[in-house]
């Protein structure tokens, strides 16, 4: 079971991405927030469906407690999602899982931890990647910056590298909140303690998706919900995948990784089949080699 658990995370995330960019519009100017009051929505749906179905001893004062882990996701997110409006989602969602490989720099760099020469160079293969695409996009995208100006077109590209730095952070410091050693959350145990975390984050990201909803409203914007049709399947399959996430992880984490981490690549084919997404055949031959990294470096971890 666990192995089709994998699959269907892998193709609802994978579908999220596509709805995130089917349903983000370039000239729509808070798109973006639309999103995230829409996926708050969502995660809070889930999250007290979980506290009135389990047996879950939930203390609200880990709101406060699992909030630096919260920000981090919340925030790369509303990154991903601003950027979404104007990159193509192909040329996006390579770059923005390379968030595992910056999160490994981070345990090496702060945590004094050794990496085996074979992860360093899956890592040394995502840098490359990287590297090759931001040169591509510098010299070949003329048109994004005749279309949005040079400052925006810059702050667009910008984003998939913001989302991948700060979900890296939040991916760091997950290890120090969900260890019991090290964690400052309450009343928590083995067995509940990334659940307690979880249900946390997606309290977190209700609260703000209301702040956003409630900002929209005094900025005198209409949320127009018949409209969000692609936003709000978006959100549901986001967070339909973290459920199925939870069974594969458990079932056999070790093989569901690298499996999972393939989700950039479902995105990239149900990109150029539905959005008729065009890159440049050297785009292409560098998000290929940032692939080829990220799945070497999912299979190496896995390990």
């Amino acid at each position: 079971m666990w192995l089709i658990f994998t699959l269907v995370t892998t193709l609802l995330w994978g579908l999220a991405e596509l709805f995130y960019k089917k349903g983000s519009h370039e000239d729509a100017k808070y798109d973006h927030l639309r999103v995230c009051v829409l996926v708050g929505a969502v995660m809070g749906i889930h999250a007290v469906f979980t506290l009135l179905t389990s047996d879950l001893s939930y203390d609200p004062r880990n709101l406060i407690a699992y909030l630096p882990v919260s920000l981090c996701y919340i925030l790369s997110m509303a990154c991903s999602f601003f950027g979404i409006r104007f990159i193509e989602e192909s040329l996006a969602d390579p770059i923005e899982n390379t968030a595992g490989a910056m999160c490994s720099l981070l345990c090496v760099i702060f945590l004094g931890e050794r990496i085996a020469p074979s992860v360093w160079i899956a890592i040394t293969i995502i840098v490359i990647g990287i590297i090759g695409v931001s040169r591509m996009e510098g010299s070949a995208d003329v048109n994004r910056k005749k279309r949005l100006g040079k400052r925006l077109a810059i702050v667009a590209f910008a984003m998939p590298f913001c989302y991948a730095i700060i979900d890296a952070l939040g991916s760091f410091l997950d290890i120090f909140f969900l260890e019991m050693e090290t964690s400052p959350l309450i009343g928590v145990t083995e067995e509940s303690i990334e659940l307690v975390a979880n249900v946390s984050y997606e309290l977190t990201f209700a609260i703000i998706g209301l702040i956003l909803f409630v900002f929209m409203k005094w900025q005198h914007v209409r949320f127009e919900l018949p409209k969000q049709k692609d936003k709000a399947l978006a959100a549901v399959c986001e967070t339909a995948g973290q459920l199925t996430y939870v069974y594969a992880m458990s079932g056999n984490g070790a093989i569901a990784a690298p499996i999972l981490s393939s989700v950039c690549v479902v995105s990239l084919i149900l990109s150029r089949i539905f959005l008729k997404e065009k890159l440049t055949k050297k785009q292409y031959l560098f998000i290929g080699i940032i692939i080829v990294g990220i799945l070497m470096l999912a299979v190496l971890e896995g390990e």
